[in-house]
C-alpha cells in the first residue's frame, strides 16, 4: 500500500473519533483535579494547576502534555490536550521528578518538599493516536466482582498511565435481554442462554452459553448502574469507551419464534460439549442479521450514548462454517453493516487473536477476505499478542487497516513472575518502522491483571515514547527505587537478576501461562524446565530479605518480597517433584517418601502461610468479593461457586482444568495440597504393592477432590494473618541452605 494512501486511511480514523468542545476541556480538567485529590489528598493536590486545551495538540493531532513550574512557593503546572494527556503528564511529573510510584499493589507517594521545579518547560506528545487497554477476558478473570470503588481506582490508574481507548462492556446482557424479549423469547429462554458472571467473556465471544448461569435480575441492575458510572468517568477523562456490537451469535430459542431463520451451529469449544458450547451463528445473508444487530446497537446507544467505536468478535477461537473467502467477507461485512445502520460513524475494533490462534485456517486469502470487507480506516485491529507472535508482519500491516500493537502478557490471571521485557521494549518502535506501517497505537491486553507490575509500567511508558528504553537495566533500577521510595543496593541487584531471568523470556514459547507443577494436576510426565536460571530467583530472594530491615514498612516492598518468595516456593515444588519422580522411577521408597513428605507436609503449608499474610493473595478476598456482589444468601452462594469453578475446574468436568490457576492462601491448602498428597500417596502405594501407577485412576480420584473443593461452602479468611517478612524469612532459612549445599 502506498505511503500516501496509508496516511489518508489513518487520518480518516483520527478524524472519525476526534472532536470536543470548551465544555469538554473544562470537564476533563476537573476530572483530573479530582483524581489528583483522591491520589494525594486535597492539601498536596493544591500545589498543582491542571488545565486542558485541545490546541496544545493542534499540529500533531496527538495527545500532548506540557509540564512547567514547581519549586519553592510555585505551583506545578500541568497542561494537557485531553484529560488523559493531562493525567499522563501528572504521572510523568510524579514519577520522574518526585520519585513516586502508582501501581495495582499499592502506591508510593512520598512527595519532596518543596515540590521539585521543572528545569525547562517539558512538552511531550505521544507517537500514536491510541493507548489501548483490556482484553475481553479481563472482564471475567479480574473485573467480574468489582464494585464502583474498585472501578474508580482502576480508571484513575488508566488515566495516569495515559490510556485513552478501552472496552466498556459491563451491562450488555441487560440490553440483550430487552432485545430478546422484544423479539419474543421468554425470560426462561434468555436465562438458559446467558452464562454465569465468571464466564460472561466467553458468552460474549460466542464460545459458550448456559454454563454457570442463569444471571439474576439483580446482576443486570447492578451492571447497568456500574456501566453508567464507568462511562461517565471515562468520558470525563477524555477516554474513548469501546461499546459492544452484534457479532452474529444468537440463542437457539430464536428458532422457536422464527422457524425460517437461517442459523448454523458451530463446533465445540474448550472441551465443552454442546450443552454449553456449539454456539448458533446467524447466517450473514439472513434478513434478520441487520435487524437484530441494529436493534441491539440502537437500544445500547440509547441507554449509554456512543463514542463510535464498537467491539465484536465473530470467530474468536471458533472455526467458521466455511473457509471460502466470499463467505468470510460476507460475514464480516454483515457485522459492520449492522453497526453503520445505527451509527454511520462506526469504527469496528476487532481482536486479531483469531488470525494467530488458528493459523492453519486463517491463510492469506481468508485473512484478506476479512480485512478487506470493511472500508479502510473503519476496522481497527488489535494485534493482540504482538510481543510474542505479531500478525502485522505476515499480513502486510493488516493489508492497510489500522492496527494497535498490543502486549497480551498474561493468560488466565495466573500468578508467576514472567515477562519478555526486551521484546516489549523493542516491539512498538519496530512496528512503526515496518514498511507502510498502519500502526496507530500501543496496547495492554492481559487476560488478568494484578501481577508482574514492572511489565505494565514499561508498556504504559512506551505508549508515550518514540524510541525504546535505551538501558533496561538502568530503567528497572529506577523502577525499584521509585517503587520503594529509596535507593537500595540489594534491591537494585535483585531487580537486575529478575530482569535477566524471569523477565527475559524470548521466542514463541513465551506465553505467560503458568505451567508450574505446583498449580497443575500432577502426573509423572510434568515439565519442569524453565527459560531462566532458577538460581537467579533464589539469589533475588536472598537480596530482598537482606533489604527487609530497611524496607519492611513499604507495602510495595512487602508485596514484592511475598511475590518472589512465592516464586521461589514454586521453583522448590518443581525440584522436590523431580526428586520424588526420580526416586519412584528408580524404585527407591525412602527417598520418595522423604521428598513427598517435605513437599506435601512442609513446603506447601509454608507457602500457604506466607500467602495468608497479604490480603492480595487470599482466596477469601476473591470469594468475599463474589459474595458481596449478591443481594441474598442464595445469590452469594451462586456467585461464590462461579468463582471457585473459574479458578479450578473451569467447566463441570474440568474442561479447561487449572487454566486460571492462582497461588492464593486457601487455594494452596484446600485444593493444590490435597491433590499433591493423593498423588504422592498413590506413588508410594504403587512401589509398596509392586504394581504400576495408574494415571487414569489418579485423575478420577483427583477429580473427586477438585469437585469437592468447588462445591464446598467452607469460608476462608479475607483478612491477612501473620507477618510477611517473618514468614518469608522462615521459609528462606529452611530451604536456602539446602539449595546452596545441594541437599534438597
Amino acid at each position: 500500500m502506498e505511503a500516501a494512501a496509508v496516511a489518508a486511511v489513518l487520518g480518516f480514523l483520527v478524524l472519525a473519533v476526534a472532536g470536543g468542545s470548551a465544555g469538554d476541556e473544562a470537564r476533563e480538567a476537573a476530572a483530573v483535579r479530582e483524581l489528583l485529590a483522591r491520589l494525594l489528598g486535597p492539601g498536596p493536590a493544591a500545589a498543582f494547576s491542571v488545565s486542558v486545551q485541545r490546541a496544545l495538540a493542534a499540529e500533531s493531532g496527538l495527545d500532548t502534555y506540557r509540564l512547567s513550574g514547581g519549586g519553592a512557593g510555585a505551583r506545578v503546572r500541568v497542561l494537557g490536550s485531553t484529560g488523559v494527556a493531562a493525567a499522563a503528564g501528572l504521572h510523568r511529573y510524579l514519577r520522574d521528578f518526585c520519585g513516586c510510584h502508582v501501581a495495582w499493589s499499592g502506591s508510593q507517594l512520598r512527595l519532596p518538599e518543596p515540590l521539585p521545579a521543572v528545569p525547562e518547560e517539558l512538552t511531550e506528545a505521544t507517537p500514536n493516536r491510541y493507548r489501548y487497554y483490556q482484553n475481553v477476558c479481563t472482564h471475567s478473570y479480574s473485573f467480574v466482582w468489582w464494585d464502583w470503588a474498585r472501578w474508580e481506582q482502576e480508571l484513575d490508574w488508566m488515566a495516569l498511565n495515559g490510556i485513552n481507548l478501552a472496552l466498556a462492556w459491563s451491562g450488555q446482557e441487560a440490553i440483550w435481554q430487552r432485545v430478546y424479549l422484544a423479539l419474543g423469547l421468554t425470560q426462561s429462554e434468555i436465562d438458559e442462554y446467558f452464562t454465569g458472571p465468571a464466564f460472561l467473556a466467553w458468552g460474549r465471544m460466542g464460545n459458550l452459553h448456559t454454563w454457570g448461569g442463569p444471571l439474576p435480575r439483580s446482576w443486570h441492575l447492578k451492571q447497568l448502574y456500574l456501566q453508567h458510572r464507568i462511562l461517565d468517568r471515562m468520558r470525563a477523562f477524555g477516554m474513548i469507551p469501546v461499546l459492544p456490537a452484534f457479532a452474529g451469535h444468537v440463542p437457539k430459542a430464536l428458532t422457536r419464534v422464527f422457524p425460517q431463520i437461517n442459523i448454523t451451529q458451530l463446533g465445540s469449544w474448550g472441551h465443552f460439549n454442546c450443552s454449553y458450547s456449539c454456539s448458533f451463528l446467524l447466517a450473514p445473508e439472513d434478513p434478520f442479521f441487520p435487524i437484530i444487530g441494529s436493534l441491539f446497537l440502537r437500544e445500547l446507544t440509547k441507554e449509554f450514548g456512543t463514542d463510535h467505536i464498537y467491539g465484536a468478535d465473530t470467530f474468536n477461537e471458533m472455526l467458521p462454517p466455511s473457509s471460502e473467502p466470499s463467505y468470510l467477507a460476507t460475514a464480516t461485512a454483515s457485522v459492520y453493516q449492522a453497526m453503520i445502520t445505527v451509527d454511520p460513524d462506526a469504527v469496528w475494533l476487532l481482536q486479531g487473536w483469531l488470525f494467530q490462534h488458528q493459523p492453519q485456517f486463517w491463510g492469506p486469502a481468508q485473512v484478506r477476505a476479512v480485512l478487506g470487507a470493511v472500508p479502510r480506516g473503519r476496522l481497527l485491529v488489535l494485534d493482540l499478542f504482538a510481543e510474542s507472535q505479531p500478525v502485522y508482519l505476515r499480513t502486510a500491516s493488516f493489508h492497510g487497516q489500522p492496527f494497535i500493537w498490543c502486549m497480551l502478557h498474561n493468560f488466565g490471571g495466573n500468578h508467576g513472575l514472567f515477562g519478555a521485557l526486551e521484546a516489549v521494549n523493542q516491539g512498538p518502535a519496530t512496528a512503526r518502522l515496518f514498511p507502510n506501517s498502519t500502526m496507530v497505537g500501543t496496547g495492554m491486553a492481559p487476560e488478568g491483571i494484578g501481577q508482574n507490575e514492572v511489565v505494565y509500567a514499561l508498556m504504559a511508558e512506551l505508549g508515550w515514547r518514540k524510541d525504546p528504553v535505551a538501558d533496561l537495566e538502568a530503567w528497572v533500577t529506577s523502577f525499584a527505587a521509585r517503587r520503594y521510595g529509596v535507593d537500595s543496593k540489594e534491591t537494585e541487584v535483585a531487580w537486575r537478576l529478575l530482569l535477566g531471568s524471569v523477565y527475559n523470556c524470548s521466542g514463541e514459547a513465551c506465553t505467560g501461562h503458568n505451567r508450574s507443577p505446583l498449580v497443575r494436576r500432577p502426573s509423572l510426565q510434568m515439565v519442569t524446565t524453565v527459560w531462566y536460571n532458577r538460581s537467579a530467583v533464589f539469589e533475588a530472594w536472598r537480596l530482598l530479605l537482606t533489604a527487609a530491615p530497611t524496607l519492611a514498612k513499604s507495602p510495595t516492598f512487602r508485596y514484592d518480597l511475598l511475590d518472589v518468595t512465592r516464586q521461589a516456593a514454586q521453583e522448590l515444588v518443581s525440584l522436590y517433584y523431580t526428586e520424588a519422580r526420580t526416586a519412584y522411577l528408580n524404585k527407591e521408597l525412602v527417598p520418595l517418601m522423604r521428598a513427598a513428605g517435605i513437599l506435601v507436609y512442609e513446603l506447601l503449608p509454608a507457602l500457604d502461610g506466607v500467602l495468608a499474610s497479604d490480603s492480595r493473595f487470599l482466596l477469601g478476598t476473591w470469594l468475599e468479593q463474589a459474595r458481596t456482589a449478591a443481594v441474598s444468601e442464595t445469590e452469594a452462594h451462586f456467585y461464590e461457586q462461579n468463582g471457585r469453578y473459574q479458578l479450578t475446574l473451569w467447566g463441570p468436568e474440568g474442561n479447561i482444568l487449572d487454566y486460571a490457576n492462582k497461588q492464593l492462601a486457601g487455594l494452596v491448602a484446600g485444593y493444590y495440597t490435597p491433590r499433591w498428597e493423593l498423588f504422592m500417596q498413590m506413588l508410594v502405594e504403587s512401589l509398596v504393592q509392586g504394581r504400576p501407577f495408574h494415571q487414569h485412576q489418579f485423575e478420577e480420584n483427583a477429580f473427586q477432590l477438585e469437585q469437592t473443593f468447588v462445591l464446598s461452602t467452607q469460608r476462608y479468611p479475607s483478612q491477612p494473618q501473620g507477618d510477611t517478612v517473618d514468614l518469608a524469612k522462615k521459609l528462606f532459612l529452611k530451604y536456602y541452605p539446602r539449595l546452596v549445599a545441594g541437599t534438597l
